[in-house]
């Protein structure tokens, strides 16, 4: 006679593995739901303005077609005049202008040739239909609404597909600057010298110039093991601000050289690089010796630890300040690929003066034309 333990226990393996397929199968509905409907709104956008183009129809045929389409479709939500007119804002917003010149020359370069064609702009507009349907309706409008350049809006829809933001995420990576934060001018490191090209170039890319850690609170001084215990306790915020890729190990990991034993704060694999990336937590400004200490845990890393088919380990300091030409130095004899990025705690300046200050490099580009020519 079977064992009413063993029973219950097979069920509960049984129904757990149903609910997993039904969710499962939700969730693939949802998102079939989802890029028919925003397939739609494109067709809807894109037959608005090629009519009004071809047969020089006004503004006012948006407002008509919007009531027709409710009359015929009764009760069916997304007809408003406004849905209407975001409906050809957002297909006039990502067909048109720089946004598809901006796709195609981030079409990867296995598949772009020197000189762009008309298969790369076929295979670009194939990409930006796709990318465009991944994303909820309420994600295209916070970052039409929210965004004006087409490079920050190619940024923000590649990273809310890629790291499955929810609106609230979006929203308030759009307020921490995170595609500034991702563009190369600010960066520091030396992957180019101590990795492949293609390596290098998905490095430099999983690397922002610097982190806004003001999730964690932090209102006062802090010692690392504080910050570090910090961004233990917030690691999916922390994750989600590292970028898509990362997959934590752990923390303080421990690797050993003879008798001897080391800690290293953090410990990440990045899924796309294939790589193990170390992090070493610094509360002050960045000192030439800290890039010696990580080159020599990638080192112990390399050795112990990288599996036969991984890139070699990612090495990332972070920490309160930087000097450019102090990492510039420190990292020119290192044969590891180290990057050295600032965090910020808190804003630097209230938001009403966000942006309308200039940055550091302006103010020295500035004061670089005031010098006399020679002394430049």
């Amino acid at each position: 006679m079977p064992n009413d333990t063993n029973v219950a226990t097979d069920y509960t393996r049984f129904i757990g593995s149903i609910k997993v397929r039904v969710a499962a199968a939700r969730l693939t509905a949802a998102r079939s739901v989802n890029r028919e409907l925003i397939s739609l709104y494109w067709a809807i956008g894109k037959a608005i303005v090629t009519e009004q183009e071809r047969l020089g129809w006004g503004k006012s045929i948006v407002e008509q077609i919007a009531r027709d389409l409710r009359v015929s479709f009764p009760g069916t939500q997304g007809f408003s005049a406004r849905n209407v007119w975001d409906m050809r804002r957002l297909y006039e917003a990502y067909s048109r202008g720089e946004f598809p010149r901006q796709l195609v020359a981030e079409v990867p370069k296995a598949r772009a040739p020197v000189s762009v064609t008309a298969s790369d702009h076929r295979g670009a507009d194939e990409v930006l239909r796709q990318l465009v349907a991944e994303l909820p309706w309420g994600h295209h409008l916070m970052i039409l609404n929210k965004l004006d350049q087409p490079a920050q809006r190619l940024y923000y829809l590649r990273a809310t597909t890629a790291f499955g933001w929810s609106r609230n995420v979006l929203l308030n990576q759009i307020k921490a600057g995170a595609y500034e934060r991702s563009l190369a001018e600010g960066k520091r490191h030396n992957f180019k010298i101590a990795l492949p090209e293609h390596l290098a170039e998905q490095a430099e890319e999983a690397l922002k110039s610097s982190y806004n850690l003001e999730f964690l609170g932090v209102r006062r001084e802090i010692k690392e093991r504080e910050l570090e215990d910090r961004l233990i306790d917030k690691l999916r915020d922390f994750i989600l601000e590292l970028g898509y890729g990362f997959c934590f190990i752990g923390r303080q990991h421990r690797v050993t050289l003879g008798r001897n034993e080391y800690f290293i704060d953090l410990l990440f694999y990045h899924r796309f690089l294939k790589a193990l990336v170390a992090v070493e937590l610094k509360v002050g400004k960045f000192e030439p010796e800290y890039a010696g200490k990580m080159d020599f845990y990638l080192n112990l890393l390399n050795e112990k630890e990288r599996a036969p088919d991984d890139a070699p380990s990612i090495g990332i300091i972070l920490c309160a300040e930087k000097g450019n030409l102090e990492v510039e130095f420190a990292l020119k004899s290192k044969t590891n690929s180290i990057g050295v990025a600032e965090y910020q705690l808190r804003s630097a300046l209230p938001s009403a003066l966000r942006g309308k200050l200039p940055t550091a490099k302006q103010l020295e580009d500035g004061m670089r034309d005031a010098l006399p020519r020679g002394a430049r």
